[in-house]
């Protein structure tokens, strides 16, 4: 079976790599270098960077729709087309390609949580379990026919970082699974209940601002789900106070005042400072705590 891989993310890397030794793999796309941080370094996207030293031709173009991509692809004759965290919709010149089907792996288990960030979203609404769901993709957004998804429980103290790599790492098992059964033409095709659809866009920096007229125990899950990426945070003196943990029960002597009573920072970070427990940074700064 001949394999083309569509992806950016971090999340995608153990399946790309899965993919490398199974020897089936016969292009690569991913997004083009980009500036990164303050010092603007042009910096390639995690998948070309688990390509190093793997001989497999790999293309970066700045739409995935322009005429060169798609000459591209079609001269690779691929059976399936994996996508995974590409951050780009495929458009019907590409999605008909594939001899078989194009694949896609979201990190929900749909139709729960469809777009960009299915991962905190699940944090966000408390949600016992997520998983990876495998689809045939179509034109829509996560809206296609379902082939499998796989499972995996939330922790009580999950973060957006911890269940990312909890799914980074079931995702290879979900595709192998996925891809025998297109093999041996078992594959099921289910599809979505729209009607029980619910989505997560994309989450920019400032979605990582706590509103305190919420609930505390909402407040707390944004906290977990929000780390590493947008960050959760409030404003001290001027100053932005990320936080990366807090408590409903543990006692704290910083404080976040919800609209149904205190949350206890357990560990944050003042601008300008280091990440440290709540006790050490209210030592240092002993008005803070006045200030929230």
């Amino acid at each position: 079976m001949r394999i083309v891989f569509i992806g950016t993310g971090d999340i995608g890397v153990p399946t790309l790599r899965s993919l490398l030794h199974s020897r089936e793999l016969v292009g690569v796309v991913t997004q083009p270098d980009k500036p990164v941080g303050r010092r603007q370094v042009l910096t390639p996207p995690p998948i070309k960077r688990a390509l190093t030293n793997a001989a497999v031709p790999l293309l970066q173009p700045r739409r995935i729709k322009n005429d060169d991509a798609i000459a591209w692809l079609r001269e690779l004759a691929p059976d399936v087309i994996v996508v995974m965290a590409y951050g780009q919709i495929l458009p019907p010149s590409v999605l008909e390609i594939p001899t078989i089907a194009c694949l896609n792996l979201h990190a929900s288990l749909l139709p729960k949580h469809r777009g960009a960030a299915p991962i905190q979203a699940a944090i966000m609404a408390g949600d016992h379990e997520t998983g990876i769901t495998v689809m045939y993709m179509d034109e829509g957004l996560d809206t296609g026919d379902i082939l499998l998804q796989s499972r995996v429980e939330i922790a009580p103290d999950e973060t957006g970082g911890s269940l990312h790599d909890k799914l980074a790492g079931i995702a290879p098992h979900a595709l192998a699974d996925a891809l025998q059964r297109v093999a041996r033409g078992t594959a099921p095709r289910v599809a979505q209940d729209s009607a029980a659809a619910t989505y997560a866009p994309k989450l920019e920096r400032e979605h990582g601002r706590l509103d305190l007229h919420e609930a505390r125990e909402m407040i707390e899950r944004k906290i977990r789900a929000f780390d590493p990426w947008p960050g959760a945070f409030v404003m001290a003196d001027e100053r932005k106070l990320k936080v990366f943990r807090a408590s409903l029960t543990a006692d704290s002597p910083l404080r976040l005042q919800a609209i149904d009573g205190p949350l206890s920072i357990l560990e944050a970070q003042l601008e300008g400072g280091r990440r440290m427990a709540a006790e050490e940074l209210a030592r240092g700064h002993p008005r803070l705590a006045a200030q929230l």
